[in-house]
C-alpha cells in the first residue's frame, strides 16, 4: 500500500536522468511538487506526456511547483529517450526523470500494475500522479491506466485550487477555472469569514435548508477570486 492523501511522499535517492545521486526532498526544497510515473522509457502515451510537460514547465515554475518523472528503466535509457521526445514533441525535458529498474520504489509507492508486464514479464507501473506540498504530504493522486494520456491543463487547474485552499481558506467548485468565484473553506465560520474576506466579501447562497434559522455557519458561500497574474497569488475582490 503507497501513500494516500496526507501521508508524507517518500524520499526517493537514487540516480536520475540529471545526477548520479538524485535526493527528491533536496530537489524540491521547499516548493511544492509534481511526482508523475510512466509505465517504461519509448512508450508512446509517455512520450507525448514528457513533452507537454517540458513545454508546461513555466507554467508549473510560475506557481512554485518543481517537475520529476519516474519510470522503471536507467539513465543511460532515459537519457536516449529524452532525445526522442525532444524530436516527436519539441519539449526539452529538463526536469529530472528518476531512475528505477529494479522496480523497488514502485512497489514501496504501490504503483505496479501485475496485469500489464513488460518483454520480460516484470509488472508496468500505472501511470499515477502525486501533487505534493512543501512538507512533502501528498495533497493529491491521480491515476491514469497505461493507455490512456494525462490531461496537463487539468493537472494545472487542480494545483490552482489546491494553493487557494491552503493559502487563502478556500475551496472550488465542479469544473472551477483561474478567475471564477471560489467556495469560502467549509471549516470557516461565517464569524470568521467576515474576518478574512471581509463583511460583504462573500455571497451566501439560500438554501431551503437553512431558511429561518439562525446558523453560526452557512454552508455555500461565494467569494470573487480576480484573475491571478500569472506567477502570483489571487488578490480578492469584494
Amino acid at each position: 500500500m503507497g501513500p494516500t492523501i496526507n501521508d508524507k511522499f517518500p524520499n526517493l535517492r537514487g540516480e536520475a536522468s540529471t545526477t548520479t545521486e538524485f535526493d527528491l526532498y533536496e530537489y524540491l526544497e521547499d516548493k511544492w511538487g509534481c511526482i508523475f510515473m510512466h509505465p517504461a522509457d519509448f512508450t508512446p502515451v509517455c512520450t507525448t506526456e514528457l513533452g507537454r510537460a517540458a513545454v508546461l514547465q513555466d507554467e508549473f515554475t510560475k506557481r512554485g511547483v518543481k517537475l520529476c518523472g519516474f519510470s522503471c528503466s536507467d539513465a543511460s535509457e532515459h537519457k536516449e529517450w529524452l532525445e526522442d521526445v525532444k524530436v516527436a514533441t519539441g519539449g526539452e525535458v529538463t526536469f529530472p526523470l528518476f531512475c528505477d529498474p529494479t522496480r523497488q520504489h514502485a512497489v514501496d509507492l504501490g504503483v505496479l500494475d501485475a496485469s500489464n508486464k513488460d518483454a520480460k514479464g516484470l509488472p508496468l507501473t500505472v501511470r499515477s500522479l502525486f501533487i505534493l506540498k512543501p512538507d512533502h504530504t501528498v495533497a493529491l493522486m491521480m491515476t491514469y491506466p497505461a493507455t490512456t494520456g494525462r490531461n496537463f491543463d487539468e493537472i494545472l487547474r487542480v494545483i490552482d485550487s489546491l494553493q487557494l485552499t491552503v493559502n487563502h481558506s478556500l475551496a472550488t467548485p465542479v469544473d472551477w477555472k483561474q478567475g471564477e468565484d471560489a467556495i469560502v473553506n467549509f471549516p470557516l465560520s461565517d464569524e470568521d469569514a467576515d474576518t478574512k474576506f471581509g463583511k460583504g466579501g462573500y455571497k451566501t447562497v439560500e438554501l431551503p435548508s437553512e431558511m429561518g434559522k439562525d446558523l453560526p455557519k452557512h454552508y455555500l458561500r461565494y467569494t470573487k477570486v480576480a484573475s491571478k497574474s500569472k506567477g502570483c497569488f489571487p488578490r480578492f475582490t469584494k
